[in-house]
């Protein structure tokens, strides 16, 4: 659903903000200072219309904390530059044609990108998909399957990066061969979280990695609510899979629907904490679904030949079928009439493929196996 709510108009940069070389070194400046909110910045742009404007309030106290005073008669835009271009980074400023025209219409719009990769995405064909980082094995699942279904539709899936949720959606674009953006919480260099680092290269091969940060700045827990309205903004819709009371993706929900746009959620359990987070969103307005089905119906998308159905034995199917839960091997063998050993073979090929997952000795079915047994 879309979220129709009456506001005032939120305030945007100044035209002529970061505009010709001069401007642009200030701005560089000033996106590498840490006391220095969005919100506060964009109401002293106000008043001083411009980023080398700006940098004279922080040099004079007028603006920021004593830190970022501190900082700005160190910084020199030279060193930050050097620093972009040897992590094949470019800057996008507020004042740039290249500007994605969707994050002029959100509150504290960034005034400035850095990107490394390709072209950021239209707002038509862009969908977020957030949610906790230590989630469930099926919403993990889920992220995957849906970012694999918008990418083979033809729509970037944008995200966080994070464990879980998020790097599964990425996961599924990618397997799809489709494009996605990874908004980032630190430095455009991307070193958090390490275990990601595969994951960027390849999002920048296939898409594009987002920061607000030049090389260098670390990934800190606040800055990432600051993150997640990019996320939100940079798309026609968010979709949230699972999340906790005051989590990031209830935070980028939350903006989906404040900046206008559609919101899906996947609920979960009533007892489990993360259903939090999609089950307040459907409350407030977000549209309940249950898969990629749902989502790319709901988006009046086609499915593309990512949706190709496995191909599954009878013996294969039956062994699925088999699966109502977490299941003994010696229950699949007496539902098919075959021996312990059989029974175990058939399971373990079926996890290898990715259909079934063990849990405490016992077998279940995974997302991928409810998609190839039904519909």
């Amino acid at each position: 659903m879309r979220a129709d709510r009456v506001r005032d108009p939120w305030p945007v940069w100044p035209d002529g903000f970061t505009a010709g070389e001069r401007e642009r070194r200030a701005a560089l400046v000033l996106s590498a200072l840490a006391g220095l909110r969005p919100t506060t910045l964009i109401r002293a742009a106000a008043e001083a219309p411009t980023a080398s404007a700006c940098v004279g309030l922080v040099a004079r106290g007028a603006l920021g904390t004593d830190e970022d005073r501190r900082f700005v008669r160190l910084l020199r835009a030279e060193r930050i530059q050097a620093t972009i271009d040897r992590c094949g980074a470019r800057t996008i400023v507020w004042d740039d044609p290249e500007y994605p025209p969707q994050l002029r219409q959100i509150h504290d719009p960034p005034f400035l990108l850095y990107v490394r990769g390709g072209r950021l995405p239209e707002a038509s064909h862009a969908v977020a998909i957030v949610g906790a980082r230590r989630c469930t094995d099926l919403a993990r699942e889920l992220a995957r399957a849906m970012g694999r279904g918008l990418a083979a539709a033809g729509v970037t899936v944008v995200s966080g990066a994070a464990r879980g949720v998020d790097a599964a959606s990425h996961e599924g674009a990618l397997d799809a061969g489709g494009p996605t953006v990874a908004v980032l919480g630190g430095g455009i260099d991307a070193t958090y979280p390490a275990s990601s680092r595969g994951l960027f290269g390849r999002i920048r091969e296939r898409g594009a990695l987002v920061s607000e940060y030049p090389p260098g700045v670390p990934a800190r827990a606040f800055r990432f609510p600051a993150r997640n309205r990019i996320v939100a903004g940079l798309c026609r819709a968010a979709v949230v899979v699972e999340g906790e009371k005051e989590s990031g993706s209830l935070i980028t929900g939350s903006h989906a629907l404040e900046f206008g746009r559609e919101v899906f959620a996947v609920p979960a359990a009533l007892n489990n904490p993360l259903s939090f987070a999609p089950l307040k969103l459907i409350r407030d307005g977000a549209t309940m679904i249950r898969g990629a089905e749902d989502l790319l119906e709901e988006l009046g998308l086609e499915p593309g030949s990512g949706g190709r159905r496995a191909e599954l034995t009878l013996a294969e199917l039956a062994a699925l079928r088999a699966l109502t839960g977490p299941t003994l091997p010696e229950h699949v063998a007496r539902e098919l009439r075959i021996g312990l050993a059989d029974a175990l073979t058939l399971l373990m090929e079926l996890e290898m493929r990715g259909f079934v997952r063990t849990v405490g000795g016992r077998f279940e079915a995974t997302l991928a196996a409810t998609m190839a047994t039904t519909g």
